[in-house]
């Protein structure tokens, strides 16, 4: 199998992660004990701002291995995302190593992150890539929705592609839901039927965190 990060190199991320978004930020953590405390599971995050993956990373109550675009992977980014057992891909092909690599994450009992709407944008859920449906399918993996909320209402006057320091960051996690109908079948109406689920799903999820959090 190709080269698969271990938890190992996550919990490094991890490590990182926790001081520097509760330094920069005030994050507001709801049902993280959602999250199976063991086994592999898939965080489903919304993504409308570039700072929702960080946030994750540092308020997971587990280390998470993020699909990330191959774009993010520049210079001194490079080692360190690798480093810390994130995972390289590329959306404008079938990447086969990456999909390996999440796969082998989640055959190792880890946690995969994935923002299911492929780029960054409203993040409401209203697009979905087939990616996460096959990643749930294949792994026998239970999905967490995760909503950030609040990354996106202003602009932070020191850095202006952060939101302003010291603000307050909603993170949400949901109930975990099982993707598939049971059958474990990976053919295309399958995997099409499991994406129309998952969408409900974490748009009902995005639905209920907006209204516990008054976003």
């Amino acid at each position: 199998m190709t080269d698969v990060p271990t938890t190992r190199n996550a919990e490094i991320g991890r490590r990182i992660g926790v001081p520097l978004m509760y330094g920069l930020f005030r994050p507001r953590v709801l049902g993280a004990w959602r999250v199976p405390a063991a086994g592999p599971v898939i965080l489903a995050v919304n993504h409308s701002h570039n700072v929702d993956g960080p946030m994750v990373l540092g308020v997971s109550p587990r280390p998470v291995h993020f699909l990330i675009k191959k774009e993010a992977f520049v210079g001194p980014l490079d080692p360190f995302l690798t480093g810390i057992g994130q995972l390289k891909v590329d959306r404008e092909s079938t990447d086969r190593t990456a999909i390996s690599r999440a796969v082998g994450v989640l055959e190792q009992g880890g946690v995969l992150g994935i923002f299911p709407e492929g780029t960054r944008g409203e993040g409401d859920f209203a697009a979905l890539r087939a990616g996460l449906a096959y990643f749930a399918v294949r792994a026998n993996a239970p999905i967490v929705p995760v909503a950030v909320l609040g990354s996106t209402g202003r602009r932070g006057r020191l850095v202006k592609g952060l939101p302003p320091l010291r603000s307050r960051i909603d993170v949400v996690f949901g109930d975990p839901f099982a993707a598939g109908d049971g059958s474990g079948r990976r053919t295309r109406k399958a995997l099409d039927e499991a994406t129309e689920r998952i969408q409900k799903q974490l748009t009902a999820h995005l639905e209920n965190a907006r209204r516990l959090t008054g976003r």
